[in-house]
């Protein structure tokens, strides 16, 4: 494995950082603004369009897909850096087409599904004029165990017949959402549990969708984008909407989630770093018992740990998308596995410690700590929870031995 970055990372990554001084740091505070003024809070603000469209102008667009013409034809671990770059700002991902659950829904369309629905979704998504929303997770099943989902696909002539029930649909709230990738059952009596569940588009529009509320995170809805309880009742889509073919779904699952788990670590990484620059900033400039908080051993030891360990989980991540590279998304789940379980407590460690360095404030909208801790906690249920992790890393470990 190669540390040193490519010429063409090293090149993305300098227009990349350019970009976010300019436009994306300095907008931070005008995007929560026109979000908690509109009299709407699930309409996009203004000034997401206008920075799209200025890093559309510059090329810094659909960084991801890998083995795409479609994208910058970036490997995982070109993308890596320049993900953790996006990280940083909880605006900026979108800002350059590149953020969930879009990216892993783009996957989704370019490795399985069929010319036609290329056109009408993929198309679109990769252009940024609509966004997306993915259906898996249901509220009475555990479905850390995915062959627990009870949501059906049956056929019906040429149509497949719809009915479930999900919550924590990312993407849902958001008005430009106009397509779903849903999770469900076409064969519930198939004696291999992985052949029961398939993946099918849903038209956004579609009659019998109802969007039953919006879930908030640690109390942050995440306008404009959220998450929403769904109810899907007798929901009609073409047969052709299918992806790949009836029971394949955790095929697709597994094709989608690698890279998304992925991502959301590279992110994650660049969150780490920031809470590390607020640490070291306020530590300088705060003043207690008449000395500056950097002047106390505890807090250099915070710093020095917090360095520490952002370095560990960085070269944790470019090992996995290394690995992802070289030898395939499946064989390369151990170590994704390990980096979906090491960053987000790597991450929620620093802000915590930052978050202590900046006392009340730091818990409240004065800093985006609190939010940035609040997603990152998120993270360790999303695309599995640690404990699925744990156990699949744990199995393999142990199958080496016997």
């Amino acid at each position: 494995m190669e540390f040193d970055y490519s010429k063409k990372t090293k090149m993305y990554q300098e227009q990349l950082i350019d970009f976010m001084n300019k436009f994306v740091y300095p907008n931070e505070s005008a995007f929560r603004d026109q979000l908690d003024s509109q009299a709407d809070r699930w309409t996009v603000p203004p000034i997401m369009e206008e920075l799209k469209a200025k890093a559309r102008e510059r090329g810094l667009w659909n960084l991801f897909l890998p083995e795409s013409d479609r994208g910058a034809g970036l490997t995982n671990l070109e993308y890596a850096p320049l993900c953790e770059i996006m990280g940083r700002s909880p605006i900026a991902a979108e800002v350059f087409n590149c953020s969930a659950p879009d990216t892993g829904n783009m996957e989704v369309f370019e490795r399985y599904a069929s010319p036609e629905l290329k056109k009408q979704y993929l198309e679109p998504l990769l252009e940024g004029k609509i966004r997306s929303a993915f259906a898996m997770t249901e509220p009475k099943v555990a479905s850390s165990d995915a062959t627990n989902i009870e949501s059906s696909i049956v056929r019906d002539g040429d149509s497949y017949v719809i009915n479930g029930h999900k919550w924590w649909t990312s993407g849902i709230g958001d008005k430009r959402c106009k397509v779903l990738i849903f999770m469900g059952k076409t064969d519930p009596k198939n004696p291999d549990r992985y052949k029961q569940q398939s993946m099918i588009v849903v038209p956004r529009e579609a009659p019998g969708i109802k969007v039953v509320r919006m879930l908030t995170v640690f109390g942050y809805d995440d306008a404009p984008h959220g998450h929403g309880e769904v109810l899907f009742e007798n929901v009609r889509v073409p047969a052709g909407n299918m992806l790949l073919g009836e029971g394949r779904g955790f095929e697709i699952a597994q094709g989608r989630l690698g890279p998304g788990r992925i991502h959301h670590c590279m992110r994650q990484i660049g969150v780490a770093e920031r809470a590390l620059e607020y640490m070291c900033k306020r530590s300088l400039t705060r003043v207690a018992f008449g000395k500056k908080l950097a002047d106390n051993d505890i807090t250099t030891e915070r710093i020095a740990q917090s360095r520490i360990e952002i370095d560990q989980a960085r070269l944790l991540v470019l090992h996995a998308a290394y690995m992802m590279d070289t030898v395939g998304n499946k064989a390369a789940k151990q170590a994704i596995a390990e980096i979906k379980v090491a960053v987000p407590n790597m991450t929620l460690g620093v802000l915590d410690r930052a978050m202590q360095l900046h006392g009340g404030g730091g818990v409240s909208q004065e800093f985006p700590l609190a939010f940035w801790w609040a997603h990152s906690r998120t993270l360790r249920f999303a695309d599995g929870p640690d404990e699925v992790h744990r156990r699949q890393i744990g199995r393999l470990e142990l199958r080496k031995h016997s």
